[in-house]
């Protein structure tokens, strides 16, 4: 199975995009094919204008409909996730992400915005047809420091996190490519209910 990274930042270097380089390491340790896309190298102004038809857009799209999975990162702007990432979103097809798992992360200022994932960017992959949608990560700026000479550390409790949530993608998800998540349950025959009032 292959997974694609995306950045959703429209800053070159960002806290969003060090936890999803975080991921693709603990991935690529694995053994995952990972690949990776940043929004922000999407051509803007085919972006703004919704021009579908952009060889930025069209490869960006190929891309995401080669994935079996998306790992995708955003910063928290406003309580809500990166314009850019809604831009680039709205100019998938309506069933882009149809059959795919999706592992969401996120940084931000305060604590407070940590529901953006749930609220904010969970709908948008669901309306995409999203087959799951893993519990997300959301990191404040203060687990996530950019080192003056450059490279990037995670706080030890991030990291843990993280490597929690690849754990999970890992043996619940990529090693059992064709087995989609069951939620129904065997038929009970009628004279087998019992009930109290």
């Amino acid at each position: 199975m292959s997974v694609l990274l995306i950045a959703g930042s429209p800053s070159e270097r960002s806290r969003s995009a060090t936890l999803l380089h975080g991921a693709g390491q603990r991935l690529a340790r694995l053994g995952v094919q990972v690949d990776s896309l940043s929004v922000r190298d999407i051509d803007p102004l085919a972006l703004v204008h919704a021009q579908f038809d952009h060889p930025s857009v069209v490869n960006a799209a190929r891309q995401v409909a080669r994935a079996d999975v998306l790992v995708v990162a955003t910063p928290v702007y406003k309580a809500a996730y990166s314009g850019v990432l809604k831009v680039f979103l709205d100019l998938l097809p309506q069933t882009a992400l149809k059959g795919k798992t999706v592992l969401p992360l996120a940084t931000g200022g305060s604590p407070h915005h940590m529901l953006a994932l749930d609220y904010a960017l969970r709908p948008v992959l669901q309306a995409l047809g999203a087959r799951q949608i893993l519990a997300g990560i959301y990191a404040t700026d203060t687990q996530v420091t950019h080192l003056p000479e450059g490279g990037d550390v995670l706080h030890p409790e991030l990291a843990s996190r993280l490597d929690g949530a690849v754990h999970t993608l890992a043996t619940e998800v990529l090693s059992t490519p064709d087995a989609a998540p069951s939620y129904s349950f065997p038929p009970v025959p009628f004279e087998q209910v019992r009930y109290c009032v």
